[in-house]
């Protein structure tokens, strides 16, 4: 099979397309045919070893990284964390899934999406696929989209309140804003300029243009405020904030969140319920994904990148 494989931690030329042996899954394993996968911001930090969570945690985060993931370079070299595809066998003691059914997973720190085929256990965060969404817009649900829903959770939204996205454009930003609204709130995201039409379609009361504008030299305040890209300074964002409001943010917040197939098979809902849609902004073969890599490093994807495997 083809696969892309990362031997050592550097730019995005590490990443080198090869033929690996086709995997066999085991009893409780599905074997998956991928059709789609992603390329996020954290698949370039783990390629890189750059978490990018400021000096000083960095000094802490990086030894913890070396021994998760790898000292030279990462211990699975198959990166990716999800998929969409098709069964294609499974293992002795597999009982909810059989060969053929479509489905989107995420595989997490386990990897192995940036390949034609991987093996998935049965209990893993996998479910069937939405039936209105191609490979393409389904792929990256299972983790820009759960990471969206549970730290929107962490904030309890009720009816009414007000809830600001930074960063409302990136693949969990165009998640969040939907959420937000789904909960009830009202929504303001802060984008680019190119972007402010989209925020606004996917349930946006208020948009901000950061290029003109800083949200925080305005008077209004939010009961929630989400940091969807990591670039919010901690500070501003707490001046607007209400008393007893609840400030997130993308990479301190998601600490002991679980992924689980129940909220995978919630968004599935939502989706076949058409109350959740992914944005796609480009789409490359497996064969250019130091290309992929290369768009995502420069920070101003909208929506998501998604990678055609098959």
């Amino acid at each position: 099979m083809k696969a892309v494989i990362c031997t050592k931690y550097g730019s995005p030329e590490v990443l080198q397309l090869k033929d690996l042996e086709k995997p066999t899954p085991k009893g409780n394993e599905l074997l998956i045919k991928i059709y789609a996968t992603t390329v996020h911001i954290g698949d370039t930090k783990i390629r890189s070893f750059k978490p990018s969570m400021g000096f000083f945690k960095d000094l802490f985060i990086k030894p913890m990284m070396r021994i998760l993931i790898g000292f030279s370079g990462p211990r699975k070299q198959v990166l990716g964390m999800e998929l969409s595809g098709q069964v294609e066998a499974i293992g002795d003691n597999v009982t909810l899934f059989k060969k053929g059914d479509l489905v989107f997973a995420s595989t997490e720190m386990n990897f192995g999406t940036y390949a034609e085929y991987t093996c998935v256990p049965e209990g893993g965060v996998i479910t069937k696929k939405p039936k209105n969404m191609s490979h393409s817009e389904a792929a990256p649900v299972p983790n820009g989209g759960l990471t969206a829903l549970l730290l929107l959770r962490k904030a309890r939204i009720k009816q009414g309140q007000k809830v600001l996205i930074y960063g409302a454009s990136g693949s969990v930003g165009t998640y969040s804003v939907q959420f937000a609204n789904h909960f009830g709130a009202e929504v303001t995201g802060v984008c680019s300029t190119s972007n402010l039409a989209m925020v606004k379609c996917l349930g946006a009361e208020n948009v901000i243009d950061y290029t003109t504008s800083n949200f925080h030299l305005h008077d209004q305040t939010y009961d929630v405020i989400l940091d969807a890209v990591g670039k919010l300074s901690t500070s501003l964002a707490r001046k607007s904030l209400k008393q007893g409001g609840v400030y997130l943010h993308v990479l301190t917040s998601t600490y002991g969140l679980k992924l689980i197939s129940e909220d995978l098979n919630y968004l599935k809902a939502l989706i076949e319920d058409g109350k959740l849609i992914s944005v796609i902004d480009k789409r490359y073969p497996l064969a250019k994904i130091v290309e992929a890599h290369r768009y995502v490093e420069q920070g101003h994807k909208k929506g998501n990148v998604v990678i055609n495997v098959t």
